[in-house]
């Protein structure tokens, strides 16, 4: 089980989770008592203020020991929710990162996990004790705290699910599950009874906030079912197995839920948004060979993760202009590295935009199923709204178009692949 900041914000909320996972190691129904393994997040907004604290210490921090301080967030929620449980009368303890270990690359901020060993603690659960483990913390080969970067809780919750062979890793988060779509900004989106790995992960890298990409990632490797729930639940909460959340699960259990008639097999399962990215223009780049490499090798070396590319027909002079998109917040980073670069590669101006959003719309479906592209093309158009830029993968197709039509598009999109819910 996996409990996010917002569900560890305090101790009324830390003694609810403590209800829930009380429930769950008890059984209820005709379920029996199940092992379990908790892995908490630090408490809402305690990871901004400790990164603070680091920049204010020293603006060029050392990672080591930047990792040393942010990782104590965690530290704080999994001592407080074992002596919460133990107040309930569980048998509880809390295991951190190098007590397990949880070995991570060297890569401070931003490590990963290299192997869990938890022989003692899986032990300890068969004995009924219920095991806490801070998420996002690791331990390097030589001994260091090391931390997973954002998000790292999700990846650490699968990771353990992984090392103890657990049946199910069920995600709490503040969502009931994952549904077609944002349902702040479309009333009739529906919850998903289940979605598969390939296509929660085009989800999550491409706006949908649920679930980190790592953590799909991680899942699909090593098989880990997922199920995303609410923590908001009341007091005397009924066990996991109880309530429908959404489940993650391999192509090959999907098959089943179709044939068993507990889903429907859509062509799209999704529609997911992304304000996030801005777009740069190179003008009048040379039409030649290696001119294209000019522009993204050095944004590759500095870790700036580039995704839609538009390279327009070659002008009468041997010119063109690229089109790409970066995320907003390495905007003034790659402004300054292609500036930099402008002998080399040879372009006349740098136009940019940071007004821009990116709608995918995403489905397994689609790899037998033509008709989708068309679907997303026509139903923008007939509202006016304009494709700046196209990608497209076998289960995805993404457009770019200007920030302020988001919530329209998304509308849009929703109603014309039929994923409204009925009245």
């Amino acid at each position: 089980m996996k409990f996010g900041g917002t569900s560890m914000a305090g101790t009324e909320r830390i003694r609810r989770v403590a209800n829930i996972v009380r429930a769950q190691a008890a059984g209820s129904g005709d379920k029996g008592a199940s092992e379990v393994a908790v892995v908490v997040s630090a408490m809402a907004g305690e990871t901004d203020r400790l990164v603070n604290f680091c920049r204010e210490a020293n603006a060029l921090y050392d990672p080591a020991e930047y990792d040393v301080v942010v990782s104590s967030g965690e530290q704080v929620t999994s001592g407080l929710l074992a002596l919460t449980l133990q107040s309930l009368g569980c048998r509880a303890r809390s295991w951190l990162g190098w007590q397990m270990p949880v070995e991570t690359t060297a890569a401070h901020a931003k490590a990963r996990i290299e192997s869990i060993d938890a022989p003692d603690m899986v032990e300890s659960m068969s004995k009924g004790e219920i095991a806490v483990v801070p998420g996002f913390q690791g331990v390097t080969e030589n001994g260091r705290i090391s931390t997973l970067g954002r998000g790292g809780s999700d990846t650490s919750a699968v990771a353990v699910a992984a090392a103890v062979k657990a049946d199910r890793c069920d995600i709490y988060t503040d969502v009931d599950g994952v549904y077609t779509t944002d349902p702040r900004i479309v009333a009739k989106a529906r919850k998903l009874k289940a979605v598969t790995y390939e296509e929660m992960l085009e989800l999550a890298s491409v706006g949908a906030k649920v679930l980190q990409t790592r953590s799909v990632g991680l899942a699909m490797k090593e098989g880990v079912r997922i199920q995303v729930l609410s923590s908001f639940v009341g007091e005397d909460a009924v066990a996991a197995d109880q309530l429908p959340g959404t489940l993650i699960v391999s192509d090959e259990e999907m098959d089943q839920l179709v044939e068993d008639g507990l889903m429907e097999r859509q062509h799209v399962t999704g529609i997911a948004h992304d304000k996030n990215e801005a777009k740069i223009i190179l003008t009048r780049v040379p039409d030649k060979p290696g001119a294209v490499a000019h522009i993204f090798e050095p944004l590759a070396d500095a870790s700036i993760n580039v995704d839609m590319i538009i390279q327009n027909v070659g002008r009468d002079k041997g010119e063109t202009d690229v089109t790409f998109t970066v995320p907003q917040a390495d905007l003034p980073r790659a402004q300054a590295m292609l500036e930099d670069r402008r002998g080399d590669i040879g372009f006349n101006r740098i136009i940019t935009d940071s007004k821009i959003a990116k709608i995918s719309v995403v489905g397994v479906g689609m790899k037998s199923h033509a008709g989708v592209a068309s679907t997303m093309f026509r139903s923008l158009s007939d509202r006016g709204i304009n494709i700046q830029a196209i990608s497209t993968s076998e289960i995805k197709i993404s457009v770019m178009i200007d920030e302020d039509e988001t919530e329209l598009a998304v509308r849009v999109l929703h109603t014309a692949y039929g994923l409204d819910a009925a009245d």
